[in-house]
């Protein structure tokens, strides 16, 4: 493995892991949370945004400098692991549209439960694990792997964060909700 090859994994994880790690604070000390925010500021927004450039630009970067390394089926390649991108972004992209930028980026905003949000409280993190996954798919690379699973778990344990602080929020709108929509599919 190449000089480069570490040091982009390296980032990638320590970047994930440390998103991993502040929202694991978040649930365990609900008072003092970093996600959510108790109060969202340019500076938790830039580190928070930082960090998950970090981790999905280390998966690019690491599929493109060990493009097909794996010996996957065309099939799993480029009909699965691309359809699991394009559809991840436009989904990605469907939400942030629904939801608004600044509720995306941690702002408070207002309990959506129409629209992507009628078939999973959170079709967003559950389209970017699909991009994760596509890119570790389409490039058939074993070095993007690490980094592509702390980035799901980070993003599987946000859900876990964003839940406690949605009931404070939106109370028993939200717990009506929690009944008839799944978490993830």
């Amino acid at each position: 493995m190449g000089d480069l090859n570490s040091v982009v994994i390296v980032l990638g994880c320590a970047a994930n892991l440390l998103l991993v790690t502040g929202i694991l604070w978040s649930i365990f000390q609900p008072e003092r949370r970093v996600w959510p925010p108790i109060q969202s500021t340019a500076a938790h927004k830039t580190v928070g945004w930082g960090l998950t450039c970090v981790g999905f630009g280390a998966a690019i970067a690491l599929a493109l400098l060990e493009w097909g390394a794996l010996d996957f089926p065309w099939t799993i390649r480029w009909g699965l692991g691309l359809c699991l991108i394009v559809l991840g972004n436009g989904v990605v992209w469907s939400g942030v549209m629904q939801l608004g930028i600044a509720a995306t980026s941690g702002d408070e905003g207002v309990l959506r439960t129409g629209g992507l949000y009628r078939f999973s409280r959170n079709p967003q993190y559950v389209a970017d694990m699909a991009i994760l996954i596509g890119i570790g798919l389409l490039s058939a690379s074993i070095l993007a792997w690490p980094v592509i699973f702390t980035g799901v778990a980070a993003l599987i344990l946000a859900t876990f964060a964003e839940e406690r602080w949605l009931i404070d929020r939106y109370g028993d709108a939200y717990r009506a909700y929690l009944r008839t929509t799944r978490r993830f599919l």
